[in-house]
């Protein structure tokens, strides 16, 4: 366990792990380790191939220990520079007790290059652009949330940010959803942006832009992605029944059950991600996915950072509410959701919240969204909610009304 004061510390710690010269590292928040050292300083038994445990915790789950071998982020490290055309250097901008940020790490040690670290804390676009101005290499890179992308292109209004941003050979997206409208103004400034799709338990990035790097082969069984390849984990630390049921051997090949929704064009081979498999609400006897849901309400401004969760109720079982901070306007939008998924899918209420609560990883934490939206709901009903004022601009009753 280790929890460093700066990411160039763990730098040599990591390579000592990948060499097998040193044992196997997690990577916490630094403190982390202080505050919980029971829980924290003792890994147990760790396979000697494996290098580096990611804990892990997600916006419904609970929190994971993902063995990584050597072999698996080495090779999760060739494949993005074969897809980027070519190793370069790095600038790191997220923690490195994310998969991300320990990725960024070892595409550094393996190029042989030294990577540049951002300052932890509330990440300020100038302060981008001031570090990633003293890199040297031809080539370079960085890894991004949404989020900071969408602070950095902000702020490209800015001609010396601009800049900054053009030079990178590739800035990588990933970790959560990336709205379309963040990857059309990156085209249209000419930044050079790769959505990334993996986990921690795929060593990181393995679909770029949609298409699958390295030797990682994709699947769909009932709906679900399942990935193959070189950079798989072993499992999870200590969890033989989780790892058994994420891990599947079929056929002498492993796959790993993302929990993911999905598809893949069977011409191009292109990976379209729907959203989780677990976000899916029964509503009036149908399925409604409220990822799909978030897509269409996230569409309309002011509404870019809401989230929909799902909360029960009497008489439909359970109905998507749309979670927002601040006063957007939402004319249209139940509208569209209903063309676009069906009558179920339409939220009940808008709830309105001072922020979106957002966990360690940038992530909404849905748990806690859902539980505001349920509690508000109950001390008032009628708190924030356009369910009648919709139903009267569709012509129906509820969700699943046939007339």
């Amino acid at each position: 366990m280790l929890a460093p004061e700066h990411p160039l510390d763990f730098l040599a710690v990591l390579r000592d792990a990948l060499a097998g010269s040193g044992p196997a590292v997690l990577p916490v928040p630094v403190g982390a380790g202080a505050a919980e050292p029971d829980a924290r300083t003792h890994l147990g038994a760790v396979p000697k191939r494996v290098a580096v445990v990611i804990e892990t915790s997600g916006s419904t789950g609970t929190p994971k220990r993902v063995m990584l071998s050597t072999n698996a982020l080495l090779a999760g490290a060739a494949a993005s520079v074969v897809a980027l055309g070519g190793a370069g250097q790095w600038l790191l901008a997220l923690p490195v007790h994310y998969i991300a940020g320990v990725q960024v790490l070892v595409r550094s040690i393996a190029a042989e290059t030294t990577p540049l670290v951002l300052a932890p804390g509330h990440f300020d676009p100038q302060d981008f652009r001031r570090l990633a101005e003293t890199m040297t290499e031809p080539l370079r890179y960085t890894a991004l949330v949404p989020v900071q992308l969408a602070r950095l292109l902000d702020a490209a209004d800015d001609p010396a940010l601009l800049a900054v941003l053009r030079r990178f050979t590739a800035i990588l997206v990933g970790g959560q959803m990336i709205r379309p409208e963040l990857i059309s103004r990156a085209a249209e400034l000419d930044v050079r942006v790769v959505r990334t799709y993996g986990s921690s338990e795929t060593a990181g990035g393995c679909v770029y832009n949609g298409v699958a790097i390295g030797d990682t082969l994709i699947r769909v069984v009932d709906g679900q992605l399942e990935l193959s390849g070189s950079v798989l984990a072993e499992g999870y630390l200590d969890d033989a029944a989780r790892t058994a049921d994420r891990f599947l051997l079929e056929h002498g090949v492993r796959w790993y059950r993302t929990g993911d929704l999905g598809e893949v064009d069977p011409q191009s081979g292109g990976v379209t991600v729907l959203g989780r498999a677990d976000n899916v609400i029964i509503s009036g006897g149908e399925k409604v996915s409220l990822d799909a849901v978030e897509r269409i309400v996230r569409v309309y401004p002011g509404f870019e950072q809401a989230v929909v969760v799902g909360v029960d109720d009497e008489r439909w079982g359970q109905v998507p509410v749309i979670v927002v901070a601040g006063g957007a306007i939402e004319g249209g939008l139940a509208a569209s959701v209903v063309a676009l998924l069906g009558r179920a899918a339409r939220p009940a209420r808008i709830v309105r919240v001072p922020e979106i609560v957002l966990l360690a990883s940038g992530k909404p934490d849905r748990r806690a969204l859902a539980g505001a939206a349920a509690s508000l709901a109950q001390a008032d009903p009628a708190l924030d909610s356009t369910m009648g004022a919709w139903h009267k601009e569709l012509g129906r009753s509820g969700p699943n009304n046939n007339d």
